[in-house]
C-alpha cells in the first residue's frame, strides 16, 4: 500500500492535484447529466402521437437508468473527496446540454435524445483523457462502460428515425 502524503488522495494512492481536475470535470458531467435527464423525463410526459406508446416506454428506461448514473457519478465525486455539485442553478449555468422545453412531437424527442446522448458521449471522453493522466482507472472505467451502453442506444435511436 502506498504510504499517504499531502499529494495523494489517502488509500488511493492518487495525485490530489490532478483528481481535483477528475472532480471538477465530473461535477461538468454530473451538471449535464442533471439537465438532460430532466429533458427525457419531459419527453417521457409530453410525447404524443402514432408512436406515444413506444417512445413513452423507451424515455423511462433512459431516465431510469440516467437516474442511476446520476447517483452512481456523484457517490464517484465523494470517492475521490470531492463534492457533487446539488443545485439546478449551478446545473443550468454549467451544463453544455441546454433544457429542451414543450417538445411532444416523437422524431423531435428523439432528436433531443440523440443531441443528449451524443454529447454526454463526448464529454465522457474529455473525463476519460483527464483521468486516465492522473492513474484513476476506477472513474475512467466506469464512464467507458456508460460510452459502450450510449453508443448503443445511439445506434438503435437513429435506427428509429431512419
Amino acid at each position: 500500500m502506498a504510504k499517504s502524503t499531502d499529494k495523494k488522495i489517502k488509500d488511493f494512492g492518487l495525485d490530489t492535484a490532478e483528481v481535483s481536475h477528475v472532480v471538477d470535470q465530473l461535477n461538468a458531467l454530473l451538471a449535464n447529466y442533471h439537465i438532460f435527464y430532466m429533458n427525457v423525463r419531459g419527453y417521457h410526459w409530453n410525447v404524443s402521437g402514432s408512436d406515444f406508446f413506444t417512445l413513452h416506454v423507451k424515455f423511462e428506461e433512459l431516465y431510469t437508468a440516467l437516474q442511476l448514473q446520476i447517483d452512481e457519478l456523484a457517490e464517484r465525486i465523494l470517492t475521490l473527496r470531492g463534492t457533487p455539485l446539488h443545485a439546478y442553478s449551478d446545473f443550468a449555468r454549467i451544463s453544455a446540454i441546454k433544457e429542451d422545453k414543450n417538445v411532444s412531437e416523437g422524431r423531435a424527442c428523439v432528436q433531443g435524445v440523440l443531441t443528449g446522448l451524443n454529447m454526454l458521449i463526448a464529454k465522457q471522453r474529455e473525463v476519460i483523457a483527464t483521468a486516465e493522466q492522473a492513474d484513476d482507472q476506477a472513474t475512467a472505467d466506469i464512464l467507458t462502460g456508460y460510452v459502450k451502453e450510449q453508443e448503443k442506444l445511439v445506434w438503435m435511436y437513429n435506427a428509429y428515425l431512419g
